[in-house]
């Protein structure tokens, strides 16, 4: 079934931050081990499972940490995926041994990888400002767990923390506000590409100054993997460009995810 996370602020926000946006850790604590969610299935208007989405290669799924990352390698986007006017941000990759996690204040803060997850990477972008735009940020994830139930659990998790965190604090100048999201199983719905999509949307209120902006992230899941894009608004991007580029990037990820580990067409 379809999940739908609102708030009564009134705005929008951005969203979780990568390891690196989050706020050193008071806690060691990571997110608990996911397991017992089922798997993907059809809709239950009958919708038949869409052929977007191939069957998972068991076969292919990681074993261990190393397999995990050698994987994510070839899952992660560039820049290129974005287009010309995209380019790398500094720090370009953050800490691959950190996880974020939000606090009971609401507050993002960083621990290490939890027991579910084999390998996670994030990367950041940018659109550099220019005459009458400021910087547009965007930060891409990939994380592989150790099955399907346990990316699926992430997902859960993320809509919980949407539901108690309407207003969130990525570090110390940088917040997102009335954040809202929504979540679609594979069949319900336009949802026919991925096992299970969820979007986060608000308002970002950002370190360089101005806003609120339009903020927007997107995660989708397929087998033991998720793949999320952050788009951070500035002065004169529209919504639409920034909701297209986000498409672009989680789109890329997710055909690299199927390729990785689904099972080649008969």
């Amino acid at each position: 079934m379809s999940v739908l996370a609102a708030c009564s602020d009134g705005g929008e926000a951005e969203g979780r931050p990568s390891p690196t946006q989050a706020s050193p850790a008071t806690s060691a604590s990571g997110s608990g081990s996911g397991s017992g969610r089922p798997s993907a299935s059809p809709s239950a208007t009958g919708g038949a499972t869409a052929p977007l989405v191939p069957a998972l290669d068991e076969a292919k799924q990681p074993k261990n940490a190393a397999e995990a990352r050698a994987s994510l390698g070839r899952i992660i986007a560039d820049q290129d995926v974005f287009g010309p006017d995209v380019t790398r941000r500094v720090p370009f990759e953050s800490d691959s041994r950190l996880w974020p996690v939000l606090g009971q204040d609401c507050a993002w803060q960083t621990s290490g990888l939890p027991a579910d997850v084999l390998a996670t990477s994030t990367r950041h972008f940018q659109i550099a400002p220019k005459e009458g735009q400021g910087r547009l940020k965007l930060d891409v994830t990939v994380t592989v767990h150790r099955n399907r139930e346990e990316s699926g659990w992430e997902t859960a998790r993320a809509m919980e923390e949407v539901l108690r965190c309407p207003d969130q604090r990525l570090r110390a100048n940088e917040e997102v506000k009335g954040l809202w999201g929504g979540a679609l199983y594979l069949g319900e719905q336009m949802n026919g590409w991925t096992e299970d999509s969820f979007n986060e949307v608000g308002k970002y209120v950002g370190e360089e100054g101005g806003g609120p902006y339009h903020y927007i992230w997107n995660q989708a899941q397929f087998g033991p993997v998720t793949v999320a894009v952050t788009g951070k608004g500035a002065a004169g991007f529209t919504t639409e460009t920034i909701n297209s580029l986000v498409v672009q990037g989680t789109s890329r990820m997710m055909l690299n995810a199927k390729q990785e580990f689904g099972k080649a067409a008969d």
